[in-house]
């Protein structure tokens, strides 16, 4: 009798297994299919990784910086109260502002240092001064005006390759500042209305993570002239990131927002004027003087090995004039092949090309000035790349003074101690010239 109840059981244990797995197989079945049939199923899924991906990144930073800035505090609270830097968990951070989370860089990151930089010691003086102190340290400018702020943007303009992105890279990782290095395809979306909304994430992240400086490279391309032709999309953009920048110069808390907004362009003649406005500090970087192209050539070359006897430094920046810091740059690397050149043809000709799995220090000799604009296209080039360089100098100096002269003739001051609009948007770069 047991064992047909017990049979009777085991009988049931079939139903009883599909009758409880049921419920479960058709929900995971129901889910797939509604995923299937949603639109943006992918889009979601991909901003659930992003938005993990984004928290996991800042929290990276934030916590290096933490660990970095906590030795000069007793406790934790009292780190927190300093206000140095949040915690990943009480920033909140939305869809847009994980979007732009992305783009944060740590500064440790950035293989770049102002010592790795020729010839452009004043600018970088000028640069600590002004952006850097003030961002990082606001205590020493807070005892006696609201005036002692940095700018709320700073512009680097000047030829191709003479070394604005470079800078701005120095200028992040000697900061310590949160560096978000904005790309222009992160603003672009096709729905309407999400590129405001990502502009508007890159200033509400600057300010949840200030100190901060926010970095757009060729900013011409986001942020040129308005023009009557142009998309509606691309002008409420434009609109958008010229409204939150203003917010950043009328702060009206007890204490000034530390957020600077970095542009880099070779095309200045192309941004819109009140985006000028609103960079006061402009610095010109240009084709390097003798002694820069010096500076530039010893630093290229300080872990080159170099024949000292059949080596002539001044030489090379004497036929150097005209070049860019990129130029020089990659008249070295070219140079330095020459010597390796050597070693190969000779190990070819001896048949020992395949045997050789060590090059020792001496088989290969040093740099030699005949090893610089060889092959019979350096040294030729030379005069047609100085005109180049030098007219599109004269072009961006052109532009710059010719605007000013026309807003000085079209404004009308209604009194002597009112100044044109010259004065606020394009003093600088006369001062930094001169420097």
């Amino acid at each position: 009798m047991a064992s047909n109840k017990k049979s009777g059981l085991t009988g049931y244990l079939p139903d009883i297994l599909m009758a409880a797995a049921a419920p479960l197989i058709a929900y995971f079945v129901i889910r797939n299919l509604l995923a299937r049939l949603d639109p943006e199923a992918q889009q979601k899924e991909e901003a659930r990784a992003k938005a993990t991906a984004a928290t996991r990144k800042l929290d990276a930073i934030l916590t290096g910086k933490r660990r970095k800035s906590h030795g000069d505090y007793d406790s934790d609270d009292e780190f927190e109260r300093s206000g140095r830097r949040p915690r990943i968990q009480d920033l909140n951070l939305n869809t847009y502002e994980q979007t732009i989370a992305m783009e944060v860089v740590a500064p440790e990151e950035i293989p770049v240092s102002f010592d790795d930089i020729g010839g452009l010691d004043n600018i970088i003086e000028e640069l600590k001064e002004s952006v850097i102190y003030p961002l990082t340290m606001p205590h020493l400018y807070s005892h006696s005006s609201s005036l002692l702020s940095a700018p709320s943007g700073v512009l680097l303009y000047g030829p191709p390759g003479c070394g604005k992105t470079m800078l701005a890279k120095a200028l992040a990782h000697e900061s310590g500042a949160c560096f978000i290095n904005l790309h222009i395809s992160t603003l672009t979306e096709k729905w309407y209305g999400d590129s405001n909304k990502l502009v508007n994430a890159v200033f509400s992240l600057a300010r949840k993570l200030q100190p901060s400086i926010v970095f757009i490279d060729e900013i011409d391309a986001v942020l040129g002239q308005r023009r009557s032709g142009e998309h509606e999309a691309s002008g409420m953009v434009k609109a958008e990131f010229m409204t939150h920048w203003d917010g950043l110069a009328s702060s009206t808390g007890s204490e000034p927002q530390r957020i600077c907004i970095l542009g880099a362009t070779n095309r200045i003649q192309d941004i819109d004027e009140a985006i000028l406005r609103r960079m006061p500090k402009k610095f010109p970087i240009g084709l390097p003087s003798a002694s820069q192209r010096h500076n530039i050539f010893s630093l290229i070359l300080r872990d080159t090995k170099v024949d000292r006897k059949n080596f002539d430094l001044d030489y090379l920046v004497r036929v150097s004039a005209g070049m860019s810091g990129s130029d020089i740059k990659e008249a070295c690397r070219d140079a330095a092949m020459g010597p390796v050149r050597e070693y190969i043809r000779r190990k070819k000709a001896d048949g020992t090309l395949k045997n050789s799995r060590k090059v020792a220090s001496g088989d290969v000799r040093g740099l030699r000035t005949e090893d610089f604009f060889g092959t019979g296209r350096g040294l030729k080039d030379l005069a047609s790349l100085d005109e180049t360089r030098e007219e599109m100098n004269a072009r961006v100096r052109s532009r710059v003074h010719t605007t000013s002269e026309s807003e000085e003739a079209s404004s009308s001051p209604t009194s002597g101690d009112e100044r044109p609009f010259r004065d606020s948007a394009y003093q600088d770069i006369d001062a930094a010239s001169v420097g």
